[in-house]
């Protein structure tokens, strides 16, 4: 090939190449925004926010701010909101910072995932006051793509959070919570024996009761483990008030009273369907007297029953029968308080609280488990009593031999 042929095609390849780099070159950085460098969220909006709206995957959650300027989860029966998780989930917000202005193309933005997850901030009447739309993850892991409001713009942001769009996970699991301090008698249940009562005078004075056996005392770890157990409760699920294990529930129940320094009385009382025994059915699918046969078929059976030699055995033994356990249905809390206002009277109106099973089972049996020894145990240092060593008998044969 001719030197001049060579130099042309070179030339011609360059060219190409500058185009095919000017048509697929990334975007230009942009100029920086005033919102680069800022918190994602605003704290001053959050204050001013009535609700907030959670979105993803075609479903969403709105808690809605009260008066006392606690949070509520209308579509989970009204509840009180987590208050703790939802301080978590804004305290991500404002500490995230908006760190870069990725794109205002619309192809390029197109590639960021921009669809229904997001977060909006509303006023009273369902206006949004600030809303921002989260794209995917960056692939640096550095943060997350975000989009505010309808603005063709994507910045990068450092947010990690998790939008939890399920209403039940938002509210507050915790029904119940007497402080331990603040009671100042209980009434225990037994199956055996009847309750048993606890009281004191004051916070810091010690339990005492009529029922204490004697030479035995009140077992204090053990009334702040009952205390604890009773007084605060967190539901693990709810039901409605008709489910048939609530019915059940409602038929064993176990009962505690609390009664506090300012002469309130909560009562607690715990429920479940309890385990049962079924008798299996035969094998063959028949049931009841008739699959035993008439007793004119018994008695040919009876008589065919004989040996190689034609002499009568003792006929077959009948099957044991077999039996089926059904276990136990979940343990459900019912409380009630002498207060009529008192909000855990409402709220045990509206569904049934499912609690943990441990926190049932855990509670004392029996009685004595109140109750321990009033007698301090020996002390380790203290030195065994001595024993006294018997005389030595005396050998009256041998001295008499010893006599002179």
């Amino acid at each position: 090939m001719k030197l001049r042929t060579l130099v042309i095609v070179v030339v011609t390849l360059a060219a190409l190449s500058a185009l095919v780099f000017f048509v697929n070159r990334p975007p230009a950085p942009v100029s920086t925004d005033p919102l680069v460098g800022k918190p994602l969220a605003d704290p001053a909006l959050i204050e001013k926010a009535a609700k907030i709206r959670f979105s993803e995957g075609g479903k969403s959650v709105t808690l809605v701010r009260q008066p006392d300027n606690t949070w509520k989860v209308p579509s989970y029966y009204d509840m009180t909101a987590d208050f703790a998780k939802l301080s978590g989930f804004i305290t991500s917000l404002t500490d995230a910072k908006v760190q870069r202005l990725v794109t205002a193309r619309p192809d390029s933005m197109a590639r960021l995932e921009f669809k229904d997850t997001k977060i909006d901030l509303l006023d009273a009447s369902d206006q949004a006051l600030w809303s921002v739309t989260l794209g995917k993850n960056a692939e640096t892991g550095s943060g997350r793509f975000i989009q505010f409001g309808s603005e063709p713009k994507a910045f990068l942001a450092n947010l990690n959070a998790y939008l939890d769009t399920e209403p039940k996970n938002w509210a507050n699991a915790e029904f119940l919570n007497v402080k331990a301090e603040d009671v100042a008698k209980i009434e225990i249940p037994f199956a055996e024996g009847g309750p048993v009562t606890l009281s004191r005078t004051k916070k810091d004075d010690a339990w005492t009761s009529a029922q204490t056996p004697a030479n035995q005392k009140v077992k204090a770890d053990k009334v702040l483990s009952v205390l604890s157990s009773v007084g605060s409760l967190r539901f693990s699920d709810t039901n409605e008030l008709t489910d048939p294990n609530v019915t059940a529930a409602k038929a064993n129940l176990r009962t505690f009273k609390l009664t506090t320094f300012d002469n309130k009385t909560v009562t607690v009382a715990f429920g479940r369907k309890p385990e049962e025994k079924k008798l299996k059915p035969p094998a063959d699918g028949k049931s009841g007297p008739g699959s035993l046969g008439s007793i004119a078929d018994l008695a040919k059976k009876d008589s065919q029953a004989k040996d190689a030699n034609g002499k009568a055995t003792d006929p077959a033994k009948p099957l044991a029968p077999e039996f089926e356990t059904i276990p136990a249905g979940p343990v459900f809390a019912l409380v009630t308080h002498s207060d009529s206002s008192a909000p855990i009277n409402t709220l045990m109106q509206k569904r049934a609280f499912q609690i943990p099973e441990y926190a049932f089972t855990g509670l004392p049996q029996k009685a004595d488990e109140l109750f321990e020894s009033n007698t301090p145990p020996p002390s380790p240092m203290s030195p065994p009593a001595s024993t006294p060593k018997p005389a030595p008998a005396h050998d009256h044969g041998n001295e008499a031999k010893k006599a002179p």
